[in-house]
């Protein structure tokens, strides 16, 4: 699993983030698996946890990120960039990161139970418009001043995006996560 970097939100649908995520994984050297992107559709209905295997899964360092779908859903399951990393190993800025431009804001489209966001998925990774939104976790699972309260500590449903033209502005950098499903 690792959080994908990109700069567009329109991915050409659900099958186009797929094949982001595995092109990623390839040059990471980390292709022999099947990547699906952590993402929630409306039409047709898909939703991200049904779509990511049964895990176990692993960062790109080795460090378990979950057992299986169950855990990774769970009420104790929070962000933490530790856990949540992009596919080189590399740490994501957030808010645990002072000094850097914080990209926290992941974009799943999912309710914290891995259900479709009703509304919130960027019309279906179709569009980069600014009159639609799609939900977010927070990698590092925290919101401003560190904060772990509320739904700030959601790793896969901590608030709507601004809009789809631009993930920047509440924390984001166009990320989605990729969970290896084999």
């Amino acid at each position: 699993v690792g959080a994908i970097t990109l700069a567009i939100v329109s991915f050409g649908g659900i099958t186009g983030a797929d094949k982001r995520c595995q092109d990623l994984a390839m040059k990471a050297g980390i292709g022999d698996h099947t990547f699906h992107a952590y993402l929630s559709t409306e039409n047709p209905l898909v939703n991200a946890k049904d779509r990511i295997g049964g895990g176990p899964w692993t960062n790109a360092k080795g460090l378990k990120v979950a057992d299986s779908v169950a855990a990774l859903h769970s009420p104790a399951m929070k962000g933490d960039h530790t856990i949540f990393i992009d596919e080189n190993g590399t740490d994501i800025h957030g808010q645990w990161d002072a000094a850097a431009t914080n990209e926290h804001d992941i974009l799943t489209g999912t309710k914290a139970d891995g259900t479709v966001s009703t509304g919130k998925t960027c019309m279906d990774w179709t569009s980069d418009a600014a009159n639609v939104t799609a939900t977010v976790g927070h990698s590092d699972g925290m919101g401003p001043g560190k904060a772990t309260t509320g739904n700030y500590p959601s790793w896969n449903s901590s608030h709507d995006a601004m809009d789809c033209s631009d993930t920047a502005p509440r924390g984001g950098a166009g990320r989605i996560y990729c969970f290896a499903v084999d």
